[in-house]
């Protein structure tokens, strides 16, 4: 079972593509869970870490790569600053002068 996790972890595909040979997925998948919820993974990740820096095999880089962000959804399509172009831009303008100059109707 613990074959299943690390060949979902390394190839990251979705749960519902782990190889039978594994077993169930879900059942995977709930081994997983209960250890992540349970700290098994950081306490395993800690032992390794530690093992491993106290013979030098570690090393400590940190590399982040900001490709990864996206803008939040409000950002897209946000008004451009400056004058507007293109000619729907024109039509209404000279709508909007036509309206002003007509003025109130006297009656």
């Amino acid at each position: 079972m613990i074959n299943g996790v690390l060949w979902r972890l390394r190839t990251g595909a979705p749960w519902r593509d782990l190889p039978e040979r594994y077993g169930p997925w879900q059942t995977v998948y709930e081994r997983f869970a209960r250890w992540e919820a349970d700290g098994t993974w950081t306490r395993l990740l800690e032992q390794v870490q530690v093992r491993d820096d106290s013979v030098g095999t570690v090393e400590w880089t940190v590399s982040v790569d900001s490709t990864i962000n996206r803008a939040h959804q409000h950002a897209a399509g946000a008004r451009k600053k400056g004058r507007q172009q293109g000619t729907n831009w024109k039509i209404r303008h000279a709508r909007r002068l036509a309206r002003r100059s007509a003025g109130p109707a006297v009656g």
